[in-house]
């Protein structure tokens, strides 16, 4: 099997480093976002700027343990330029490097946070508010779209339909197949 490119495109020349995944590698759970942040890559780490603070307290919440039942990554292992959605390029050539980190994981359960990774990894195009809570069987493992919390840093009510409740509902969810796995 060919080694999958790293780097894609120019995004290596504009980024220090890979920001590859963190949690652990056993997880039956993985949640998969579209690309670092900069504080994502100054550290090395998906998920640890804003966005992943929301995500953290969300996953507390939800009776997640980060550390040992979630798996974090992007579908991007390196920062675009001016924090730029990824190009269908940039995607295409990162595809084989995060199908070869699914497969080292092995979840059976996956989180799609957001739009860039449900297209990357389901092809679906359409917005993500008709899919969210929705679970989808491909390859087998079952998917779920949620919303991704930079989405939910501009809505921070938690009324009920809110996204932020949503996406805590989501969050519930995979706990709970989780925990029906546990017992199979």
């Amino acid at each position: 099997m060919t080694k999958p490119a790293l780097k894609p495109m120019n995004l290596g020349e504009q980024s220090p480093q890979l920001v590859v995944g963190r949690g652990n590698p056993n997880a039956r759970l993985m949640l998969i976002g579209e690309a670092p942040g900069a504080e994502e890559d100054a550290r090395g780490v998906p998920f640890v700027g804003r966005s992943g603070q929301l995500l953290s307290e969300l996953m507390v919440e939800a009776g997640l343990d980060e550390q040992n039942e979630l798996y974090i990554c992007n579908v991007i292992k390196c920062r675009p330029p001016n924090n730029r959605k990824p190009t269908a390029k940039e995607i295409d050539i990162s595809r084989p490097w995060l199908r070869q980190q699914i497969d080292l994981i092995d979840p059976t359960l996956v989180l799609l946070s957001g739009a860039t990774a449900l297209q990357a990894l389901l092809g679906v195009r359409s917005g993500i508010s008709k899919l969210r809570g929705q679970w989808q069987s491909h390859d087998g493992r079952d998917f779920m779209p949620v919303f991704h919390p930079s989405y939910l840093l501009r809505f921070r009510s938690r009324e009920a339909g809110t996204p932020l409740d949503l996406t805590l509902q989501d969050l519930r969810e995979a706990k709970r197949r989780l925990q029906l796995l546990e017992l199979s």
